[in-house]
């Protein structure tokens, strides 16, 4: 009978995993959002958040994201079927909030980083990706590192502890009902929250950085056909 629960369970992947596979990135994640938040509402639990992503919004938003911009534009196409069930987590979870007076509320996380992270060479993300090629160039002294793109697109980054931090911040003090709880630009009641850094870096610097760190002093080359 718990109390509280946190919806941080998804199939999650970087670019590569969310192109070679995007059923299993739909299919699954519609699966666990739906069957936990469901069930969470029918035992009674007192109060759900669930936890999106910030692909959910336009391919080319406006800087920096603001929440009205869901579903303004299109998707960034490599990772639509991901961000598509996000979306319909997010909407069940206002929905029966409307309809049941559940209190179901969400987070949308900016790119995350920190202690037991994801280091796959084909399905990691970005930090954890250029973490591992670094390190493994410096140990096996390869004098040459690969990185996908240009390194030209900005990312923000937001550690795992900042956001479990946040995430109990917002189930301890955030209702949207709240006549003073967060509104968007028309004045609507806003489900959701964005949570990040507040800080931005580019794929070259943030590259460059972590060369820096693990004392890697070989060639950096970019291949921009990924």
């Amino acid at each position: 009978q718990p109390e509280y629960v946190f919806l941080a369970a998804a199939k999650v992947g970087g670019i590569m995993g969310n192109k070679n596979y995007p059923a299993d990135f739909i299919y699954e994640n519609l699966m666990i959002q739906s069957n936990v938040i469901s069930s969470a509402a029918i035992v009674g639990v007192e109060k759900l958040l669930f936890l999106g992503s910030s692909c959910i919004y336009p391919k080319f938003p406006k800087i920096p994201i603001t929440e009205d911009q869901l579903m303004t534009s299109p998707l960034e196409e490599s990772n639509s079927a991901y961000a598509i069930a996000k979306i319909a987590g997010i909407k069940l979870c206002e929905s029966l909030r409307k309809q049941n007076k559940f209190d179901a509320i969400s987070l949308m996380p900016t790119n995350l980083y920190g202690p037991r992270d994801n280091y796959d060479s084909e399905n990691s993300h970005v930090l954890a990706a250029l973490l591992k090629k670094f390190i493994i160039a410096k140990k096996n002294q390869i004098s040459k590192v690969y990185c996908w793109g240009s390194g030209k697109p900005i990312r923000e980054f937001l550690h795992v502890d900042d956001l479990a931090d946040a995430c109990i911040h917002v189930l301890e003090k955030w209702d949207p009902d709240d006549p003073k709880a967060p509104r968007d630009k028309d004045g609507q009641k806003l489900y959701y929250l964005n949570v990040g850094s507040g800080e931005e870096v580019s794929i070259k610097r943030l590259a460059n950085l972590i060369a820096k760190y693990t004392d890697f002093r070989g060639e950096i080359l970019w291949d921009e056909s990924k």
